[in-house]
């Protein structure tokens, strides 16, 4: 089974009906999944989910604006997830990586960190405590929560981003658990006379 970034998978029966599953995106979790076709070609890469508790939350505040499924990449919409936190908080790598940017970006103070598989994250508001080019492991401190993020209806919050390339992800599908698969029960026996 593989990460689809609708939300549905599709398992053949026996009998070749398909059943369809509609289960939320972050639950749907998979390994490696490998590439068709030729000798030599790429492999593709695994969902980011694929790697859940090699990641951590950046900052342990509620949800306070989810992440928008965007129809196409040009779409309006909010890119990431907002997770409430108070003035100077820590704010954590959520995974291990190497920062590529810290400073300002219109205005605002944001962090990039690089991960395996062409994933990045970034972190804003927050005043870095660390610079472009410094190997972090998830949990180790990037800065501290800065306030004045619009839209935040508490003190702080940290507006959490993902990335694979240009394609924008949600950050909570890092934090998934896997989905574990068991046997199908056959029904029990009818009650009767022996």
């Amino acid at each position: 089974m593989r990460s689809l970034s609708l939300g549905v998978v599709r398992l053949r029966s026996l009998h070749g009906l398909a059943l369809v599953v509609l289960l939320p995106v972050g639950l749907l979790v998979a390994g490696p999944v490998l590439a068709a076709g030729a000798a030599g070609a790429e492999p593709a890469r695994p969902s980011p989910a694929a790697a859940a508790g090699a990641w951590t939350r950046p900052v342990e505040g509620a949800v306070t604006r989810p992440f928008d499924d965007l129809p196409h990449p040009y779409a309006a919409g909010h890119r990431g997830v907002d997770l409430a936190g108070s003035p100077g908080r820590v704010v954590r790598a959520a995974g291990d990586g190497t920062v590529v940017f810290a400073g300002m970006v219109a205005g605002r103070p944001v962090v990039s960190v690089e991960h395996a598989g062409g994933l990045r994250t970034t972190y804003e508001p927050v005043t870095a405590l660390v610079g472009a080019g410094r190997a972090v492991l998830r949990g180790e401190p990037l800065g501290t929560l800065a306030a004045g993020h619009d839209g935040c209806p508490v003190e702080a919050c940290l507006h959490w981003g993902l990335r694979r390339g240009e394609t924008y992800l949600d950050p909570l599908t890092l934090l998934s658990r896997a989905v574990r698969l068991l046997p199908l029960l056959s029904p029990a026996a009818p009650a009767g006379p022996r």
